[in-house]
């Protein structure tokens, strides 16, 4: 156990990859390349499964490889995000549909990464330089209040999960309801407890604010933001305050920050990687360095990639994912830059950019 009462690093756990192994490409931080990198939340499924499944593999191969190779990313969550076309009628069909995409793609590319369902498969992903992929549910429309489909969906690869959006679920309230003052509905509850049986991530970002609160009181396992900013530092319902940033690190789990620029500032002039930054050193003062990750919403580059005729009618100008030189994988280097710039110490860097992602996965995430 940390000081703080919570599960702390396994003994003998390096947080670093392999001396032999390198990633392919020049970043221009040493540590970077060194350092085992995870990103919690990445929608790029949603542009691969909007191809035909003929396509699945060599999209996902021409279009996105590259910007993970080249950002040096090793674990990679993949969330399942339903489109409103689809919600109530098609979510379930659609669900399984970007599972299969996931699994196809994961086939098509064996050579360059693994779909990966616990910490033994992360770490065999890692030693052979491939990309550790990871399934997570982003507030899970396709199970509605069925909470049994966890268990069907924790069987085809399914690690985390969340139980809502940005409006009302079966099972919660998203935070843009936050005046209803709701808590989890009876389902929700339900679904907590079988997540927690499964060994499945519970995942509070974007749940209501006393959401949040029932899940603390009820938690028995570690919770997962996969990606939330510090509500101190922008007052925006999507983020969390420090008291709930507190409790996640109370249940021993984790904080991953977002970089949406809308989530990190109110002024549209002070959107920087040092802003995001910003963000890391709130959180770690909160939580402590053994509670903070990176969870970058990456939404521009997939919102063009699924806008028909991908991609000329995309919103360049939208100043919600204007952020010139960090839309993408290929700037994660500019967040170790920002931090070592900043002054934050080595082994804390390797803990933010992967290596508390990797504990808490090889520790709680279920076989």
């Amino acid at each position: 156990m940390g000081e703080d009462g919570c599960p702390g690093e396994p003994p003998g756990l390096d947080l670093s990859l392999p001396a032999s192994r390198t990633k392919g490409t020049v970043v221009s931080v040493d540590l970077h390349d060194r350092a085992i990198v995870a990103d919690a939340h990445n929608d790029l499924l949603m542009a691969v499964a909007a191809r035909s499944p003929a396509k699945w593999g060599s999209f996902f191969r021409e279009r996105w490889l590259p910007q993970l190779r080249e950002g040096g990313i090793d674990i990679q969550v993949l969330p399942v995000f339903i489109d409103d076309q689809y919600r109530p009628e098609g979510a379930l069909r659609q669900t399984l549909r970007m599972i299969e995409c996931a699994h196809v793609l994961a086939e098509a590319n064996a050579d360059q990464v693994a779909l990966c369902r616990n910490g033994a498969d992360i770490d065999v992903a890692l030693a052979e330089n491939k990309i550790a992929l990871v399934l997570a549910l982003e507030s899970a429309p396709g199970i509605d209040a069925s909470v049994e489909l966890f268990s069907t969906l924790f069987r085809l690869g399914v690690r985390i999960a969340s139980i809502a959006h940005w409006g009302r679920t079966p099972l919660a309230d998203g935070s843009r309801e936050d005046a209803t003052g709701s808590r989890l509905t009876a389902p929700g509850v339900r679904a907590l407890r079988e997540m927690e049986r499964l060994g499945m991530l519970f995942d509070i970002s974007h749940l209501g604010a006393s959401g949040v609160s029932h899940v603390l009181e009820l938690a028995t396992r570690p919770l997962i933001a996969t990606h939330s900013c510090a509500r101190a530092l922008r007052d925006h319902h999507r983020n969390l305050t420090d008291d709930q940033i507190r409790g996640v690190a109370g249940t021993g789990g984790m904080v991953c920050v977002n970089f949406v620029p809308d989530f990190l500032t109110d002024d549209e002039t002070k959107v920087s990687v040092d802003r995001v930054v910003d963000h890391i050193e709130h959180v770690i003062s909160v939580a402590g360095i053994d509670h903070v990750g990176l969870g970058s919403d990456f939404v521009r580059e997939v919102i063009a990639d699924v806008t028909p005729p991908c991609c000329e009618n995309a919103d360049d100008e939208d100043p919600v994912f204007d952020f010139p030189g960090l839309e993408g994988s290929a700037g994660m280097p500019l967040v170790t830059e920002a931090m070592v710039r900043r002054g934050v110490p080595e082994e804390d860097v390797l803990k933010v950019l992967g290596g508390n992602m990797r504990r808490l996965m090889s520790t709680y995430m279920g076989s």
